[in-house]
């Protein structure tokens, strides 16, 4: 029976293992990580999608809309929404960013339902997104602020670190459950589609919005117009009286 169960840890370790630290395969003699290319796979049918969109969908919008501009609109407005309630001042492209962003984690962390591995398990992946973020909201708070915006927004020094370790450790804890309902379940396919299934959406959902919504909210703040103090209001008035 001991030699049973530590034949089945044993495999266990290794499924494990190899779930976290996959071998690397090669691109063009270069190893890199498998989800590199659902990567490649994910970045082509999104920019494949919208070319789709514009030229043969958006020329023949209408006033009543059917229902796949319906739910163009409100995927949309809901992100253009998001951007403008935490940065009513600077949104235009904020708006652009978080709907980019949540498009491609959804459907990266989706494409793990067609056999593939999901983007964001590359911790590389996460870190890249996560800087893209934080570069947003810098870029964000120096045009509106200047320096004292670029000062506001490198306080948050920790934000991409915490972005990163956010999406990786999430996406990696819903690798590893699933791996763990396969292996003790292996009898059983229902029960583990099922749950691969649930997860996945779940994951999807959940990571596009956080990262879309802390995103939106940190380029608010950083973005947000500053007001002169009353203080300095005082010393200017007082100094152009006196050279009066």
């Amino acid at each position: 029976m001991s030699l049973l169960l530590s034949v089945e840890e044993k495999s266990l370790g290794e499924v494990l293992k190899k779930a976290i630290l996959p071998p690397d395969i090669s691109f063009f003699g270069i190893g890199v990580h498998p989800s590199f290319y659902s990567a490649l796979i994910v970045t082509g049918i999104i920019l494949f999608a919208a070319l789709l969109i514009r030229i043969f969908v958006i020329p023949k919008f209408k006033t009543v809309p059917g229902k796949f501009q319906a739910i163009l609109e409100w995927i949309v407005s809901f992100f253009a929404g998001m951007a403008k309630n935490n940065s009513p001042h600077h949104n235009k492209y904020l708006g652009r960013f978080v709907f980019s962003a949540a498009m491609y984690i959804f459907f990266g962390t989706l494409i793990e339902l067609m056999g593939f591995p999901a983007v964001l398990v590359d911790i590389n992946a996460s870190i890249g997104i996560a800087l893209f973020a934080y570069g947003s909201i810098l870029i964000g708070g120096t045009i509106t602020n200047g320096k004292k915006g670029t000062l506001s927004a490198l306080k948050d020094f920790s934000l991409p670190i915490s972005m990163t370790f956010r999406l990786f450790g999430n996406m990696l804890s819903g690798l590893l459950v699933t791996e763990l309902v396969y292996h003790y379940l292996a009898l059983s396919f229902v029960v583990p589609v099922i749950v691969a299934v649930l997860f996945t959406l779940l994951h999807a959902v959940m990571q596009t919005y956080i990262l879309t919504i802390l995103t939106s909210m940190f380029y608010g703040e950083a973005a947000e117009p500053r007001l002169i103090k009353p203080k300095k209001e005082k010393k200017k008035r007082a100094s152009l009286a006196s050279s009066t």
